[in-house]
Formats: structure tokens, C-alpha cells, sequence
């Protein structure tokens, strides 16, 4: 029987001795000082329970018997003619950060945009979002917004500004004149940027990212005389091998590159076939984890298998190979593999190095991938920055030799190594100004602030890949004295139209008329504003001849001491996000840590080194708690960056630290691999929030899954147990049947990736709220959906296992019949529901939930000053949803399959006298995930998809012994591996704490 485990601890002393450890952590922190309305964390008798019992519900019953509060509301004088008060709006728009683009479709409630969903009419980003999409939206009512125009802390008005930049664009002066902006992708501000250039000569334009990918468009310019990212169609790969690339979490374009990723994985009994990923990397990444088979190595080593590698395809194909540094790993078969996968194949890299980006773009091309899995037609148009220029900017700054620069949604006195020398330097040049919506770094060393509009404010188009133009429309009219970055630079140039007018323009002149549409530019506008999309077709083939003799390898192998990767996490990523309680709040996928950076260490490092969870090191001479990570590669460690803030609002300000500081350049380009590091201990310790023994459902069989070999001599390989529980159901409870609706919903493991998106679509949809760090370390963070990771075999190189969790919705629910005031029961639909004003917070239920899917209010969350998030003000308090109840202190909550959803479209079928159709009520898990892994719908309707899933022999429920009938089914994971053929249910179906 393969053994699983969550942490540690319980890989090395086993189940029961963790959930003791829990239980113990939990008893010390649940009793409660209602005077103080603090944990106070000390022993009671059993006299002091009973007066705290009788004073719980004496205290219910008071509550429940005051009067409601009194909320006014102002009613329309003159109703605009769109709006229905209580009915959505939805308009489509485009999401782009700087760094991640999204076609998204925002939802409107009564004036205020108050959800994001994925486009599905613009494939471009694969009909899903991601996590950070999701939480734009809370961005809009940030606090730390830029409210008007500023001269450093005192205001300053629009005019003053264009009067000061206008007269140092025009009047000769010594020093460079430069625009530093993020990646641009919108064709029109690309071109109102030329405008303003024709205007002023002198003006320079200089693209930076936080993080960069410069030496993907510089390898491609070397091999292939072009400067470009190509397109990567994951859905046409049969064979991934990627190095240190997160492509399913950070890397480049996650959400499409997820969507087309599970097209390959999803198994059938028809189509029994899939994909095989091979992951070479140092940490563990959320991609690691979906591989089917991941080898942790240092970057050095990283770099010699892949021109051990190159070399062996050159050899096998007759062409010059390079010469390399020794590397002892075999790598026969990968090579073999390749060969085998001819233009159905992808080899990428993550990182920033010239050389291994060369070697990539060789072997792409000797295998004829250029045209087949990767695009050269479809070329994709982020991630423009240049290290070299920004570089070159930098020296002119400290050297005094810049009169003007202007920065737009970019932030490097954080991310530069040398940013507080670059922020001095700002300060000191003839005239700065910082263009964007929230307050940072370089906004408070700049000498002007022009404050930008959130995109959702805002007017704009997008071309994220050629041949694809998108539209981003307001949802809202400004919230504050803000100015779109584009109408500063036409009032800079003189022109009289706005944005909207030049975007319009644009599109007439260049776009519409590849369109070929016989329909006027005014109604094929229309369309496109409410389609959000426009794909160019019919575009001819280009090719361009690899330079192979460009491809050479210079630098030397492994090097004394340790290896430091860098990385971005799923959720704020560069530290743009940093303000965001619910990315703060969302935990790693692998790591299961939020509110913080930390330094992942491996097990036999940390043994060596003498380390534990927790300690403080220094590295470098930062000070970092260490976190002891099963995978990661010995004799490397990882660090995330975009941590350590200090000017980004009251949520991100001095969460973990900064590690850009320790990004170094190499050959011309940053690096994020900073080898011959030195740790050293402190003696002191840092405590870090951790989901990862959160929930436990105490040692049962959770994790199910099987080889695809297996899978293709019997379907229903790792699921025997299914079969045997099934056999053996008997029930004192009487049959339940559903005459109308049976609500279900089926999750296929080989299709979900893990990336957190549907957490946080799920807090965003019902008014979660977030409880902070300490509330995190006392295991009361309140998502209604988990994402559980499990890890099993080798502890220096686990395999992971990712399974999203929620309330089951059971038939036979054991929550419903112990609540003493049957506040938690059964509809008549299959759904497992809560009356929160009925509730009188026993906790019965959740004692009773073997699936640990019930969260427990502990205090007032909202207009409370110790939780100071996002509820503590008006304009915050704008993205809670109005169809669902914010909860108070002491009700228990937990999902609803999004109840609200449902009830809006069985409303709508009514009034058009129809039936629903299949795959109509989606709640905000299933329509946000990128890659479909999540199906919802009525388990009474055969030809819904739900019950073709439920009926799959891949198909079973957790803990089906207890015989609960879960409404949730989960298909088996299949792996892409050699295993051995067996047939004992007992290797697929493990015990779990």
C-alpha cells in the first residue's frame, strides 16, 4: 500500500500522532473571554463550559430578539434606461496587468462591477481566468488607490502637471527624455506613443518588466532574426519538457497554457491517450506537481542535461553538437522520446539565461516544432521588456543624465536590485512623473504623481497575439480624480480627442477592414464591444531558417556552494498584488503557506544544516524564515519575490520581505539564479501561517489514482474500492428521491491543475471574508474551497496530488441530523443548506462533517478594526455581492453550489417559459476554471455532462464507506508513467490524515 502525506511531521511519525498535535494546538486556543472578545488561550473547568454554554445561548437569544439595524436606501430619480435595480449587467473587457492578460467578462450589480468571469467568445485566454483575475475586481475599491494628482505628499492639479511636462518636452535640455512604461500591448496607445514621439524626437521609450523574459525575444532574434515570443500550443503536445518553467502558474500565459494542457491530459475509455510531461527544476512548482515525472536539480545541472540533451538530437540528426560540461544524468530516453514526438512536442525554460534559451529555441527547431506546437504566425506580444536598455537608463539616472522621465504601471525602486538608489535618482532628475492607479515606491519618490484609472474604469484594446485585437470598456465611472494614462499623453501631444475617440479610430482605419464584413464600422463595433474579441483569419504562413551555428555555450558547470532560484508566486506575483487581502489570504499550492515569503530548503539540506521549519537564516544578508520543503533539489533553496512592500496599502505593507535585492545580471540579462549563496542560522525563530494541517479527515481513504497503462487494460484501475463500497451500502435512512432538480458536480483530477483560481472566484462570489495571519495559524481561515495536496513515495522527490474539496452536499448528510436547531437541512433539490438566522453556533455540525468543509465565524469580520482588510470601509464594502448574506460573528457557513446562481437561472426559465438547459447554471468554481476540470448540473438529466461523469468508471466520492452519497464525484488521476500492472485496489487507494 503506497503510503501519502500532507507535511513532515506526519510523514515521520504518522497520522495519529499529527491530528494529536492538532487537536492539542486547537484545545489550547478555543476557549473564549466574552469580555474581551479575545482567545485567551487558557484551561477551564468543566463549571466555567457550562456558564460559558449558558451564556452562548442567553446571549443568542438576546441577539435574535433586538431589532434589525436600519439601511436606507435612495431610490432612482430618473432611472438610466440600461439598468433593472437587482438585475446584472455584464460587459465584456480585457484584463492586462503588465505582465498577464485575460478577455474577461465583468459582472455589474446596480452600477458597481462586483465580479470577473472568463470571455468565452475570445478563446485567447482559453475561456478561464486565473486567481489574480479574479481578485481584480477588489483592486478597483482599494483605499490605496491614487486619488488625484500630486506634487510628492501635497496635491497638485491636472493642469500644473501638463503644464510642467508639455514645457520639458519642448524646451531643448541636457539629459535624456524617457518614457519607462510596462509592456504595452494595446495597439492604439502604441501608436498614440509614436504620436507623441513624432511630436518630440528627444522622447525615448523604454519598456521594462518587473520580471524579465528578455532572453526568450533575444535567443528567438539570434536563431531566427526575429524578436519574439512564439505561440505554444500545449493542446497540440504530446510530449512537455520544460525546465524551471511554471507554465501552469506564473510562466508567460497560465491560463491559456492551463486551458490547452488539460485538452491533452483528460482520459477516455474512446480516446485512451494523453499527454507526457517531464519537468526538470530546483523548487517545487505548482507544474512540478502536475508532471508526470519531475527531477529536482540545482540550475547548473538544469543546464547541462538540456545540452546533453540538445546533443544528443543533434547527433541523432547529423548536425554539430556544443561542447558542454560533463553531466552523469541519462538522459537516453528523453532524447528517445523526442525523436518519437516530431513536431507534437514543446521544450521551454523558464529561465532569463541567454544560453539555455538558445539551446531551447535549437532543439524546438530541430524538431520541426516551429509551425506545429509552437507558433511563429501567432506570436505573442508580452513580455516586450529589454534588461540591456533598462540597464542603460539606470547608469544615466545615477549619472545625472536625465531631464524627464515619465513612468507608467511600473515599479523599480522595489524590483530593481538597486532600487533605492534609483529612487534617489528619480527624485533628483529635472522632472519625474509616475502614471498609475495605486500609490508605491516609485510614486513616493517621484516628484509628480498623475493617477491612472483601473482597467475597469477605463477605456483600451489589446493585442495579446498577432492577429487577435481585444476591447476593454468601462464597467464604472471613475471613483476618483483619475486620468487614463492614454488621455495624459494626447493632452501631452495637444490633441483635442480622448481614448476612446483614438481607440475607435484605430479600429476603423486598421482593423475593421480585415474583417471583410459587409455590416456598417458602427454596427460591426457594436458587435465587437459586446463580443470583446476579434480574431483575424485567413493569415499566410510565415517561416523563418533557423541559425543553428548562433547556439553556444560558454559559461562553466556546477559551482561551490548553494543555488538560490527566484520565483513569482500564484498570487501576488511581482508584488503588484501585494495590497490584495485575498491573494495574501490564498494559499501556495505546493507549500500550503500564505501572508509570506520564506526560504525552501530541502530535507537532506535542512538535516545537514541543521534546520527546522520556522528558523530565521540569513542569506545574503536578508533575513528569511526557512520553510523545509520535501522536493526541493539538495543543494538549492527558493525564494519567493514580490514580498516586502513597504509603500502598497495597509494589507501589503511589510508582509515578508524583498527579495529582488538579490537579483544579479549576467551576460546582459537579470538573473533570478544566484548561485554560491551563503545561510547562515540566528538563533531565532518566525512563525508562518500554514493551511497544510488544516481539515484533516483523520487517517481515510482519499487519494485515488493509477498509471495510463493500467488504465487502458481495465478503466476502472485504481477505483476498485469504489466497487467494494458500493457493494456494501446499507442505510437506516429511508431512500431519497428528487422529482425535480438533483444537483451535482464532478471534478476530473487529470484535468485540475491546482492554480487556486476557483478560490478565489469562490470568495469573490460569496462575500468570504478574510481573517488575517494569526486567524490563519489558529486554523480559522474561512474558504468555503480548498485545494488539498498530497504527497506520496520519495520525500526528496515526492509526487503531488492536488484535490479541490468543498461541502459535499450528502443525501445522507451527517451535519443535518445533530443541529439542535435544524439551522443546517436538506432542500429539495439535493442541496445541503445553512439558514445563518437560525443558526445558533453549537458547531455540532462541523464536528460532524467528515469532510472538515464548515467554517465557524469566530468574530465580526466586518467593520471591525482587528480585521482591517477589505470590510472596514464603504467604498471596499462596494464588491460584496447583494444576493448573498454577509455573515455574523457566530454562524456557521460553508459552500451552497452557489444557490444564488441557480435560483437567478431557474427565475429566467420560468419567465421565458422554457426548461434549463444542461450546463446553464454554472456556480463560480466551474465557469472560472481554465481548464473545465470542474462540470456542474442536474444529476436527473442523463444526457447532462454531470451524469456521464458521475457514471465513469473513473468516477468515485470521498470517504464512500461512511455511505454519506456525496452530490460530488472526483474521476481518478491517471499519471502518464511506467508502473508496474497491478491489480490490488490497495495501491491506488491510500489512508490519508
Amino acid at each position: 500500500m503506497e503510503k501519502y502525506w500532507r507535511s513532515l511531521d506526519e510523514y515521520k511519525n504518522g497520522p495519529d500522532d499529527q491530528t494529536e498535535k492538532v487537536v492539542e494546538e486547537e484545545q489550547k486556543n478555543l476557549v473564549l473571554d466574552l469580555a474581551s472578545d479575545k482567545i485567551a488561550g487558557v484551561s477551564a473547568s468543566r463549571r466555567d463550559f457550562l456558564k460559558l454554554v449558558g451564556f452562548s445561548f442567553a446571549t443568542a437569544a438576546i441577539t435574535s430578539s433586538c431589532e434589525k439595524p436600519v439601511q436606507k436606501a435612495i431610490p432612482y430619480l430618473v432611472k438610466p434606461e440600461e439598468i433593472t435595480p437587482g438585475k446584472s449587467s455584464y460587459y465584456a473587457t480585457s484584463f492586462f496587468d503588465g505582465t498577464e492578460y485575460c478577455s474577461v467578462v465583468a459582472k455589474v450589480r446596480d452600477g458597481r462591477p462586483i465580479k470577473i468571469e472568463a470571455n468565452e467568445l475570445a478563446p485567447v485566454s482559453g475561456g478561464g481566468t486565473s486567481a489574480r483575475v479574479q481578485a481584480s475586481v477588489l483592486e478597483l475599491y482599494d483605499q490605496a488607490r491614487l486619488k488625484g494628482p500630486a506634487k510628492g505628499s501635497n496635491g497638485a492639479t491636472w493642469e500644473e502637471i501638463d503644464e510642467l511636462v508639455v514645457r520639458t518636452l519642448r524646451n531643448p535640455t541636457p539629459g535624456r527624455k524617457v518614457l519607462l512604461t510596462s509592456t504595452i500591448i494595446s495597439p492604439t496607445t502604441k501608436k498614440i506613443i509614436n504620436d507623441l514621439q513624432s511630436t518630440y524626437p528627444e522622447l525615448e521609450w523604454i519598456v521594462y518588466d518587473e520580471v524579465s523574459s528578455a532572453a526568450i525575444r533575444d535567443a528567438h532574434q539570434e536563431v531566427f532574426g526575429k524578436n519574439m515570443i512564439p505561440g505554444y500550443h500545449f493542446d497540440k503536445a504530446d510530449y512537455i519538457l520544460s525546465f524551471d518553467a511554471d507554465f501552469l502558474g506564473t510562466w508567460l500565459s497560465p491560463v491559456e497554457f492551463a486551458a490547452g494542457y488539460a485538452k491533452k491530459r483528460e482520459v477516455t475509455k474512446e480516446r485512451p491517450e494523453m499527454s507526457k510531461h517531464v519537468q526538470f527544476e530546483s523548487g517545487y512548482s505548482i507544474t512540478g506537481a502536475n508532471a508526470d515525472d519531475r527531477h529536482p536539480v540545482t540550475p547548473a545541472k538544469s543546464k547541462a542535461i538540456l545540452a546533453k540533451i540538445y546533443n544528443g538530437v543533434a547527433s541523432r540528426q547529423g548536425i554539430a553538437g556544443l561542447s558542454a560540461p560533463e553531466c552523469d544524468v541519462e538522459v537516453e530516453d528523453i532524447v528517445a522520446d523526442l525523436l518519437r514526438h516530431q513536431a507534437a512536442s514543446i521544450i521551454i525554460s523558464g529561465s532569463n539565461d541567454q544560453e539555455m534559451q538558445l539551446m531551447v529555441a535549437g532543439l524546438n527547431a530541430m524538431l520541426g516544432n516551429y509551425g506545429a506546437t509552437l507558433d511563429m504566425n501567432r506570436t505573442m506580444n508580452i513580455r516586450q521588456g529589454s534588461d540591456k536598455d533598462f540597464a542603460a537608463l539606470r547608469s544615466s539616472l545615477k549619472n545625472n543624465g536625465v531631464s524627464l522621465l515619465i513612468m507608467h504601471n511600473v515599479n523599480p525602486v522595489f524590483s530593481d536590485p538597486d532600487g533605492d538608489d534609483f529612487g534617489y535618482a528619480i527624485n533628483a532628475a529635472a522632472l519625474s512623473v509616475y502614471i498609475g492607479h495605486s500609490f508605491s515606491e516609485t510614486a513616493k519618490n517621484s516628484q509628480y504623481v498623475a493617477p491612472d484609472h483601473h482597467y475597469l474604469e477605463a477605456w483600451g484594446d489589446a493585442a495579446p497575439v498577432k492577429g487577435t485585437f481585444c476591447l476593454q470598456q468601462p464597467t464604472i465611472n471613475p471613483l476618483y480624480n483619475t486620468r487614463s494614462f492614454q488621455d495624459s499623453l494626447l493632452k501631452w501631444n495637444g490633441a483635442e480627442e480622448t481614448v476612446y475617440d483614438a481607440i475607435k479610430a484605430y479600429w476603423e482605419e486598421n482593423i475593421y477592414p480585415l474583417s471583410g464584413a459587409a455590416m456598417s464600422f458602427t454596427d460591426w463595433w457594436n458587435t465587437q464591444l459586446q463580443q470583446g474579441a476579434f480574431i483575424v483569419g485567413g493569415n499566410p504562413s510565415i517561416s523563418y531558417e533557423p541559425d543553428l551555428s548562433a547556439i553556444a555555450l560558454q559559461s562553466a558547470g556546477e559551482t561551490a556552494g548553494m543555488a538560490l532560484t527566484l520565483y513569482t508566486s500564484v498570487g501576488i506575483v511581482d508584488g503588484r498584488h501585494a495590497n490584495n487581502p485575498w491573494l495574501q489570504e490564498l494559499p501556495d499550492p505546493v507549500t500550503k503557506v500564505c501572508w509570506d515569503n520564506y526560504l525552501a530548503v530541502s530535507v537532506d539540506d535542512a538535516r545537514e544544516m541543521e534546520l527546522k521549519d520556522e528558523d530565521v537564516v540569513t542569506v545574503n544578508g536578508l533575513r528569511i524564515p526557512v520553510l523545509v520543503q520535501p522536493g526541493q533539489a539538495k543543494g538549492t533553496c527558493s525564494l519567493a519575490v514580490g514580498y516586502g512592500r513597504t509603500v502598497s496599502g495597509k494589507v501589503g505593507d511589510n508582509v515578508g520581505l524583498n527579495a529582488f535585492g538579490l537579483v544579479t545580471e549576467k551576460n546582459g540579462f537579470r538573473s533570478y539564479t544566484v548561485e554560491g549563496i551563503v545561510i547562515e542560522k540566528t538563533g531565532d525563530t518566525y512563525p508562518l501561517a500554514r493551511t497544510q494541517t488544516h481539515h484533516t479527515m483523520e487517517d481515510r481513504p482519499i487519494v485515488r489514482e493509477t498509471t495510463l497503462e493500467a488504465y487502458k487494460k481495465d478503466p476502472n484501475a485504481g477505483n476498485h474500492f469504489h466497487l467494494d463500497a458500493e457493494a456494501h451500502h446499507y442505510s437506516l435512512y429511508p431512500e431519497t428521491n428528487f422529482d425535480g432538480y438533483h444537483w451535482g458536480l464532478a471534478i476530473d483530477l487529470n484535468k485540475c491543475v491546482g492554480c487556486n483560481n476557483c478560490v478565489v472566484s469562490c470568495i469573490a462570489e460569496n462575500n468570504i471574508a478574510t481573517v488575517g495571519k494569526e486567524e490563519v495559524k489558529n486554523r480559522r481561515i474561512m474558504h468555503w474551497l480548498r485545494i488539498d495536496r498530497y504527497y506520496s513515495e520519495d520525500v526528496n522527490n515526492p509526487k503531488s496530488y492536488l484535490q479541490p474539496v468543498m461541502c459535499q452536499h450528502c443525501d445522507h448528510a451527517p451535519c443535518e441530523n445533530v443541529c439542535p436547531v435544524a439551522a443546517t437541512m436538506h432542500s429539495s433539490e439535493g442541496l445541503n443548506q445553512v439558514a445563518y438566522v437560525r443558526c445558533i453556533g453549537t458547531k455540532y455540525c462541523i464536528n460532524n462533517c467528515p469532510y472538515r468543509v464548515r467554517r465557524f465565524n469566530w468574530f465580526k469580520y466586518v467593520n471591525n478594526d482587528d480585521f482591517n482588510f477589505h470590510l472596514n470601509d464603504d467604498t471596499s464594502k462596494m464588491v460584496l455581492n447583494p444576493d448573498v448574506t454577509v455573515r455574523s460573528r457566530g454562524v456557521v457557513e460553508k459552500c451552497s453550489f452557489c444557490v444564488q446562481r441557480i435560483q437567478e437561472k431557474k427565475l429566467e426559465a420560468k419567465l421565458e417559459g422554457r426548461s434549463l438547459e444542461d450546463g446553464e447554471v454554472q456556480p463560480a468554481c466551474v465557469q472560472s476554471c481554465p481548464t473545465n476540470a470542474l462540470v456542474f448540473g442536474d444529476m436527473n438529466n442523463k444526457e447532462a455532462k454531470v451524469t456521464k461523469h458521475i457514471q465513469n468508471e473513473r468516477n468515485y466520492h470521498l470517504l464512500e464507506q461512511l455511505h454519506t452519497l456525496p452530490s460530488v464525484g472526483y474521476l481518478t488521476k491517471v499519471r502518464n508513467v511506467e508502473g508496474k500492472d497491478e491489480d490490488d485496489e490497495d495501491h491506488h487507494t491510500v489512508s490519508h490524515s
